[in-house]
């Protein structure tokens, strides 16, 4: 990293610690918080899809279903978050588990739709669990210091700060290059004598296990889930996020899901057709910027540093 880059993430990292302080209201709390949620999420499936090469429609089934654990637990009396996120997570992992044992066995748009199956399975089992909210969704009633908006969202940012070290650590890891060099010759690595099979669930796992982290703090966030959050659109804008800020980007995820946010809260105040704008934009992204928004910036980088050298 350059000084420059960590100048600016510098930079961003006070600001967003200054966000509360200089917040005119809790929606801009709530908008913030929700935006470096949704930047986890889909920061985790970048791992799979930009790293691993793994296209998974079904991410959102461990975004919902982590809500769902500490919706649950909550309701039935077991409120420390210490053991409500932590089995949160660690049941997402096992479900990425079982769920790439089968998918990895098939390639293309097989595993696509085996992906897809699973997380739509999983909807309609949270659907008809009418105990739980059914179609209507569950109130989460959380913990005392999680209700105050300020103090969830310090815990939101450093959760963040802690899952990007991690991930950058797992990208520039000999695991991470190996899961890399898989996507981009899986025949060459099976010959080389890696274990792709291995390295692949892996990373599947630490995929969902983010989202169902991500997942859990969204419901703390809205103090509501829903079966929405497992649905086949919500998994479709996790793609958008990753496609809009640049597959296999580093903070391709991160600022994806930043911009579609944003885009998706300017626009809804303008029309009740935002997705017209969100899909315009997504177009331009894949027609003039395939790198997304991160490969553009780095492309405009490149640019005047050549210009520079030229003059």
């Amino acid at each position: 990293m350059t000084r420059a880059q960590m100048l600016i993430l510098g930079v961003i990292t006070l600001g967003l610690i200054l966000v509360p302080v200089l917040a005119a209201n809790n929606f801009t709390i709530k908008l913030f918080s929700r935006l470096l949620i949704f930047a986890l999420a889909a920061s985790s499936l970048n791992l799979v899809l930009g790293y691993g090469g793994m296209v998974s429609f079904g991410h959102a089934a461990y975004f919902g279903v982590g809500g769902y654990v500490v919706g649950i637990l909550t309701v039935s009396g077991i409120a420390s978050p210490f053991i409500t996120w932590t089995l949160a997570v660690l049941l997402c992992a096992l479900l990425a588990a079982l769920i790439g044992a089968i998918s990895l066995r098939t390639r293309g748009v097989y595993f696509i739709m085996i992906t897809l199956a699973f997380a739509q399975m999983l909807f309609f089992v949270f659907v008809s669990l009418r105990q739980y909210g059914g179609a209507d969704g569950l109130p989460i009633r959380p913990p005392d210091p999680l209700r105050d908006g300020r103090t969830l969202y310090y815990i939101i940012l450093v959760t963040l700060g802690i899952c990007l070290f991690l991930l950058w650590r797992i990208k520039e890891s000999r695991f991470g290059r190996a899961v890399q060099a898989i996507k981009e010759n899986e025949s060459r690595m099976m010959a080389l004598g890696y274990p792709v099979f291995r390295y692949q669930l892996v990373c599947f796992i630490i995929g969902g296990a983010l989202a169902g982290l991500a997942g859990v703090l969204n419901a703390n966030l809205n103090a509501f889930i829903s079966p929405n959050a497992l649905a086949w659109s919500q998994s479709g804008q996790f793609m958008m996020m990753v496609i809009l800020g640049g597959v296999g980007r580093f903070w391709g995820g991160a600022l994806g899901a930043v911009v579609f946010i944003l885009l998706e809260t300017w626009l809804g105040s303008l029309t009740i057709h935002w997705q017209l704008g969100v899909g315009a934009a997504l177009l331009i992204i894949v027609l003039f910027a395939p790198g997304g928004l991160v490969g553009l910036v780095s492309s405009a980088n490149a640019w005047l540093i050549k210009r520079r050298a030229a003059a």
